[in-house]
This record gives structure tokens, sequence and C-alpha cells, in this order.
């Protein structure tokens, strides 16, 4: 699965940014998709998760009431919409795969359980 991230860039706190990851395979209806962050100096942090039928897991004490994950697999792509958007969410955003449906012990928040990652696209949030 290649995916292509897009839609980052620079606001300011407050703003509102929506991403888009497009996935170039056939059967994108099939895998769960992941967003997760890097800040520099840091690990990839779990931002949000969609199942293949729309069951979504967010990061509730960074992310929850603020952002949304959606995906229309007619397009082949997954969103991510940013609102109220903070300083401390400026970060590389990253979209990922995974098409084996596990579900239990956290496992969509740990980046090692996907697959294929897109390159990347750039949150910068100032105050």
């Amino acid at each position: 699965v290649q995916l292509q991230a897009s839609g980052g860039g620079s606001v300011q706190a407050g703003g509102s940014l929506r991403l888009s990851c497009a996935a170039s395979v056939r059967t994108f209806s099939r895998y769960d998709m992941g967003w997760f962050r890097q800040a520099p100096g840091t690990g990839r942090e779990f931002v949000a998760h969609i199942t293949w039928s729309g069951g979504v897991t967010y990061n509730v004490d960074r992310v929850k009431g603020r952002f949304t994950i959606s995906r229309d697999n007619t397009k082949n792509t997954v969103y991510l919409q940013m609102n109220s958007l903070k300083p401390e969410d400026t970060a590389v955003y990253y979209c990922a795969a995974d098409g084996r449906h596990f579900y239990v012990n956290n496992y969509v928040q740990n980046p090692d359980n996907y697959c294929c990652w897109g390159q990347g696209t750039l949150v910068t949030v100032s105050s």
C-alpha cells in the first residue's frame, strides 16, 4: 500500500486544517487507517484510528473533541479534520495502514503494528 499525505501547513492557534491521505491500493476499504504525529525529539504518537467499517478511536487526552478522523472509500482517502489547533499540535503527521483488524490491548495505538506509512506532512501551529 502506498500512502500520500497532504494538507499540512502553518496556522495560528485556534485555527483548523484538514489532512488527507490518499492510498494507491484497490482494496483500500479492507484496511484500517491511523494517523500519528511526531514532534522534533520525540517518538511517534498515536492520534486517531478508523477501522475498515468506520469505527473510530482517538488519543483522548490529546485530541478528543478537536480532531475528527473519517474516510471515503470511493476516493481511497482518509482524512483528519483538526480544529482548535494548539501550538503543542505542531508535528509531522503521518498516515498509516493496517490490514489485520486487531483491536485489543491498545493495538491500534502502536505504530509498530502498521505495515505501511505515508511520507508525512508538517503542521505548524503558532501562538
